[in-house]
């Protein structure tokens, strides 16, 4: 999505995906600048370690405790996470009202802060209830020891990851099957790379709900990052079409 975005742009640069080992991150991320990089998205398991790592960050990678994105200029590395607002900017308009996160991992704090500061009344649930109290605490929302009625649902488990995950056994998972309301929106991060629907998806589509898919979410944080490497404002639907496959210049 990132290389259709700098052909279209006409942009002479490339996204590169680079394996990096946990023991390995500091100094590769360290001696990307004088190799002719711009800046890098991270994910799991380096998201802390690049906060960590950076010189700067920004609100939000603070907030959240983790960053998704560095960008690199001749004397130093600016983190940022770009997960929370490209969340925001997938709804549009301001959330309103009751907002459940399910996980609290990484994604799912970063969706519980995001939610916060836009104004939503924010619930957080996970599995592991002590982990739920223990990020509910460090942001100012709830924790909950099951799932709710509200407005607005954000899956940020990897349940339904599996195409083997039925709608029934992800419900029964995720502690659904005994909301009595389904919420108006829902947004799944999950996504398949076979560009499944996913049984959240399928579960809140049942019920009319607006439905939010995470390559949308993937698009939207993209494009965020892609602004603070470039300067540029990103051309959203050419990074939507080939993150979808549709994009006939898409690379290998």
């Amino acid at each position: 999505m990132h290389n259709a975005a700098f052909a279209a742009l006409g942009l002479d640069w490339r996204y590169f995906k680079l394996p990096v080992p946990p023991e390995r991150f500091a100094e590769t991320v360290r001696a990307l600048p004088a190799s002719g990089y711009a800046g890098a998205n991270v994910t799991i398991p380096h998201k802390v370690a690049a906060l960590e790592l950076a010189d700067d960050a920004s609100a939000a990678a603070r907030a959240v405790g983790a960053a998704n994105t560095l960008t690199f200029t001749d004397s130093a590395i600016a983190a940022d996470n770009t997960d929370a607002a490209g969340l925001l900017d997938s709804l549009g308009d301001l959330p309103r009202g009751r907002a459940l996160v399910l996980g609290a991992g990484g994604a799912g704090r970063a969706a519980a802060w995001a939610l916060r500061e836009a104004g939503a009344e924010v619930m957080i649930w996970n599995r592991t209830g002590e982990r739920a109290v223990e990020v509910a605490r460090a942001l100012g929302v709830e924790a909950v020891e099951e799932p709710r009625d509200v407005d607005l649902l954000v899956n940020a488990t990897s349940v339904g990851l599996d195409p083997g995950t039925s709608e029934h056994e992800a419900l029964e998972q995720l502690g659904l099957s005994t909301v009595d309301r389904r919420p108006s929106t829902v947004v799944d991060l999950v996504y398949r790379e076979d560009g499944s629907t996913t049984p959240i998806a399928a579960w809140a589509s049942h019920s009319g709900a607006r439905v939010i898919d995470g390559l949308e979410v993937l698009v939207r944080q993209g494009a965020l990052s892609f602004a603070l490497w470039t300067g540029r404002e990103a051309p959203l639907e050419v990074m939507r079409e080939a993150a979808r496959g549709s994009n006939p210049a898409r690379p290998a």
